[in-house]
């Protein structure tokens, strides 16, 4: 395992995208300690900023507050990035397998555009996580990401596949221009859920406001969710599907789209 230790928090976000397993698997500690990072426009090493301990293998795990440190694991394909505190923007974008853990919060744009992986994160989020860049016409293709605390705006964003968590409280636009994949919401969300998606399912454990475009359709327990609740048992989240407890109310639109997504709302007995 190769462990990174922040030394102190940058003044300007770092930019530190040779944070990756795919990139240090192969390298010896000097050359680890050698990896570039950029602070504003200034060429720095990783061991400016980082103590290094480890060497040539595809387990990272940061300690210390890395807040300000962005695109920690892009684009990673393989191992495991422990974070033990905070992680800065961009966390895992366009990530295509792996594993990312976090216990403390993380900033904007986890897992924007990933392909697979699972990214967990301990505390809160801010907003687009699994979404589309800006310009971009799909967001999050597949893979898991699980936030603990609460989360920000556009949630999901323009996602086509892939399973979204969300613990916590959420803002604005979760789902906005959905094309595919799930969303769960178990503590709800703001104002616009589901604004203008297309495709795609979000569900929601609490009632929402929903927009005027949204047609109820029915009362229902989806078979699909007994298979979610498995899978998301196994990574510590529960969600209800048992009919004698109650059933999901079913939601059609957007219809100004027109869209021919879902919104599944809890409804106990």
């Amino acid at each position: 395992m190769i462990t990174l230790t922040v030394k102190e928090q940058p003044n300007v976000p770092l930019e530190a995208e040779s944070i990756s397993p795919d990139v240090t698997v192969g390298l010896a500690r000097d050359a680890i300690r050698a990896l570039p990072v950029y602070l504003g426009k200034r060429h720095c090493r990783l061991d400016d900023f980082f103590e290094v301990d480890g060497e040539a293998s595809d387990e990272i795990e940061i300690h210390g507050d890395a807040a300000k440190v962005k695109w920690i694991g892009r684009e990673m394909s393989r191992g495991r990035i422990h974070i033990v505190g905070n992680a800065g923007m961009h966390l895992g974008a366009y990530m295509k397998g792996g594993e990312i853990d976090v216990t403390g919060n993380v900033s904007d744009w986890i897992g924007a555009e990933m392909k697979a992986g699972l990214i967990r994160v301990g505390g809160n989020a801010g907003g687009q996580i699994g979404a589309a860049y800006r310009g971009s016409l799909a967001g999050m293709k597949g893979g898991t990401i699980i936030v603990g605390g609460s989360a920000g705006l556009e949630v999901g964003m323009r996602m086509k596949r892939g399973v979204i968590v969300v613990k916590g409280p959420v803002r604005d636009f979760a789902g906005l221009q959905m094309k595919g994949g799930t969303i769960f919401l178990l503590s709800g969300a703001e104002i616009r859920t589901g604004a203008w998606m297309i495709r795609g399912t979000i569900v929601t454990l609490k009632p929402v406001q929903l927009l005027p475009t949204f047609c109820y359709a029915c009362a229902y327990n989806p078979t699909f969710m007994a298979i979610y609740a498995k899978y998301l048992r196994a990574l510590g989240v529960s969600i209800p599907y048992d009919a004698a407890a109650g059933s999901y109310l079913r939601f059609t639109g957007d219809t100004c789209v027109p869209g021919k997504g879902e919104i599944l709302t809890w409804h106990a007995n």
